[in-house]
């Protein structure tokens, strides 16, 4: 065995974001993730994409994130001919994931009980917004829209301006962790009992539950505790916890730190009256405007040289092309390429997880629509002549590299 879920199959339906990499970061491990797409277009992902822009002209940075080391079939799921195939499949398969809304794939006759039947050691794995039930069932689950929900995008941002979502998907990308949580353990437990089971991931619980810390103190510190955001940008910190700006324009994070350090490390001393733990919170956004007052007087390597120096926990705020060339992620090796048929070398992150004898790697590029499907359905033994009926009937579609 040369990767960790080598022999692993997946039949993954899923589209957009939390679904797909949640397959993606188990085909990095070596499983064999077939996505199965839909006839045509495909993942909804591959017509998104982010400041308008596509990659080599043509392909969505969206989709290329999210999908290497898997094949892609596209097929026309509400086709009798393709539900058989598919069902002919699962019958070799370890596990089947999906994130549309709750019953879609059901009513076309994948949900987790048609595959049971033909497979009693599969393991199903269904994402969604909310939950499989419940009063908000039929509403739409996106990302940012679960991010205010939950209570992130109310802890975010100074307290004079409004509230501002994380910049980047948080909420879908804890889900796909939650799935591949899920899908670990029940091959984990399928190992001891034979059986599969059924999984059900939903990004509200999974944000809830990332933001556990918050929740406590406020269900246990009382209703007072509760208190408008503030100038540091986190409700319920104090000073001199925040994001502070240097001479040259950049700027620096400042996490836990004494405040006498602080205080001393900037030749500040009259911040003195200020280091009292209560005082710091209770007058936090005066403490941050007179210490960022302080820290405007140096550039940002110099602040960053005096902070680190006296173990001040801190770090540059960077965008994300400058994260890219930073020299600990260039040490880590954590900026990686693949080459891609039509968008061509195609630069990532690379997998963050490292293991000592099964390494993650990443071995394909993320497919074109139904790229696979000829080679996937002829591995199943389906006829060359079945093959090519499919495609003419439009109940399956190849895009060529």
């Amino acid at each position: 065995m040369t990767k960790a879920l080598e022999g692993v199959t997946i039949l993954d339906f899923s589209h957009l974001l939390q679904g797909p990499f949640a397959t993606q970061l188990l085909g990095d491990m070596g499983a064999d993730v077939i996505k199965i797409e839909r006839a045509g277009a495909g993942d909804m992902f591959r017509g998104m994409t982010f400041f308008a822009k596509w990659v080599g002209g043509s392909q969505s940075p969206n989709f290329l994130a999210w999908n290497r080391n898997k094949r892609s079939i596209a097929l026309n799921l509400k086709s009798r001919k393709v539900h058989a195939i598919i069902m002919a499949m699962a019958r070799t398969a370890d596990v089947v994931v999906q994130n549309f809304r709750p019953g879609v794939l059901a009513r076309l006759g994948y949900g987790y009980e048609d595959f049971r039947a033909v497979n009693p050691r599969i393991i199903y794995c269904s994402g969604s917004g909310y939950g499989e039930d419940g009063p908000y069932v039929d509403r739409p689950g996106q990302d940012m829209l679960i991010q205010g929900l939950a209570g992130l995008i109310a802890n975010t941002g100074r307290g004079d301006q409004p509230p501002v979502p994380a910049g980047a998907g948080l909420a879908d990308q804890i889900g796909a962790m939650n799935m591949v949580y899920g899908i670990l353990s029940a091959l984990y437990a399928r190992e001891r009992t034979g059986r599969g089971q059924k999984i059900e991931v939903n990004l509200l619980a999974g944000m809830l539950a990332h933001l556990n810390q918050e929740y406590v103190a406020v269900l246990n510190l009382g209703e007072d505790f509760v208190r408008p955001r503030s100038g540091i940008g986190h409700p319920g910190m104090q000073a001199p916890f925040g994001i502070y700006e240097a001479a040259d324009g950049g700027h620096v994070s400042i996490a836990m730190s004494p405040f006498r350090t602080l205080y001393e490390v900037l030749e500040a001393p009259h911040l003195a009256p200020y280091d009292d733990l209560a005082t710091l919170f209770d007058k936090r956004d005066e403490v941050w405007e007179k210490v960022n007052a302080e820290t405007r007087r140096f550039g940002t390597q110099d602040l960053l040289a005096r902070l680190l120096g006296a173990d001040i926990w801190c770090a540059e705020v960077k965008d994300i092309r400058r994260a890219a060339e930073d020299p600990q992620v260039i040490h880590m090796g954590m900026i990686a390429s693949y080459e891609h048929p039509k968008a061509g070398t195609v630069r990532v992150v690379a997998p963050a997880v490292r293991m000592s004898e099964t390494p993650a790697s990443i071995d394909r590029p993320a497919p074109l629509v139904g790229q696979h499907g000829r080679e996937i359905l002829a591995h199943y033994g389906v006829p060359a002549a079945e093959i090519e009926a499919l495609e003419a009937a439009g109940d399956m579609t190849v895009e060529e590299a």
